[in-house]
């Protein structure tokens, strides 16, 4: 019987063993948040924009990274910050001081839907916390005061009245992973108004926004190059092409421009990101060896703080010298 004793702890030993190698790799912002959660823009930054939180956070969970304790404590510092009509501001400060509203959301739409989507990351979570529980469904009721029934998208904020391409595809991303009778049926029906409205047959490109002036704007990276690969970051299904084919065309045209843009902009780790995804672990190699050097400086986000952690917890390694990347 005392055999039979050891022999069970030993096994139990292994099993708590093999448990804890194969634990999620965690996302480590303690450079970019402080003690009450917030999380910066920058390195030690004195701008707090909750989209790009969110942002980092969702990413990071998608692809395999434990969030629980920053998401968790991000969630208890936004929840008292979010204003009566379910919208939130962006935060600054200097130094130590407190964090003090300075300025409106980019957009409602989108901000309203990731933030509705990472506290569907932690159902146990919320369902403990009754302030994230109400302010669940204070921004539910506030996004879908935003619904555009003549196009059946959504408006960018009750201010400004046009639809964005990306902001939809991101309130259609969490439709789709909810659970609910009929909301699969409401998340198809987006995704349908969505390439309706955006998708430019002639041009075959997606529009940026439903406002006529940007038709006639000169294409840049951002938004107009971005908005084309934005849609398969989002898995969205209604692509003009298959997915392969579709990721193929854009790194053919954009890659090298991409992979320049810390030059004069953020590198875009979301990008090198989804080229992992998609099996392309050169452009993930390459986006690492252009960019690592900008990390923690002024022209690196805290998503691409994430994009980096996702990287090096995959094993990429940066491009030699001799690839040609650019």
């Amino acid at each position: 019987m005392k055999r039979f004793y050891i022999s069970l702890a030993f096994v139990m030993g292994l099993l708590a063993a093999a448990g804890s190698a194969m634990a999620a790799p965690k996302l480590d912002l303690s450079s970019y948040s402080d003690a009450d959660g917030a999380i910066t823009v920058l390195y030690r930054g004195e701008s707090a924009d909750p989209y790009f939180a969110m942002q980092a956070l969702l990413l990071a969970h998608e692809n395999g990274l434990d969030i629980s304790a920053p998401a968790q404590k991000f969630a208890q510092w936004l929840a008292p910050r979010q204003k009566p009509d379910g919208t939130f501001d962006r935060f600054c400060r200097t130094g130590n001081a407190p964090w003090v509203s300075c300025k409106t959301a980019d957009a409602d739409d989108s901000l309203l839907a990731i933030w509705m989507k990472l506290l569907e990351t932690m159902p146990a979570y919320v369902k403990t916390n009754p302030a994230l529980a109400r302010s669940y469904a204070i921004s539910k009721n506030a996004l879908e005061h935003l619904f555009q029934p003549s196009r059946g998208i959504y408006m960018v904020s009750p201010v400004y009245l046009h639809g964005l391409f990306m902001d939809n595809l991101e309130v259609w991303s969490l439709k789709s992973h909810l659970k609910q009778p009929g909301e699969r049926a409401e998340a198809d029906r987006l995704a349908g108004a969505i390439k309706a409205t955006f998708w430019e047959p002639v041009n075959k490109r997606f529009l940026v926004s439903t406002q006529l002036e940007q038709r006639s704007e000169k294409a840049a990276f951002y938004p107009d190059h971005v908005a084309q690969i934005f849609p398969m970051l989002v898995d969205f299904p209604l692509l003009p092409q298959d997915a392969a084919a579709y990721y193929g065309n854009w790194m053919r045209q954009h890659r090298a421009e991409w992979l320049a843009q810390g030059k004069t902009d953020y590198p875009w780790g979301l990008l090198a990101v989804l080229a992992l995804r998609q099996g392309d672990k050169a452009s993930a190699g390459c986006w690492l060896r252009e960019s690592k050097s900008l990390r923690h400086s002024a022209r690196w986000a805290v998503t691409d703080e994430t994009a980096y952690q996702i990287l090096m917890a995959r094993g990429i390694t940066p491009a030699a010298p001799a690839a040609g990347c650019l």
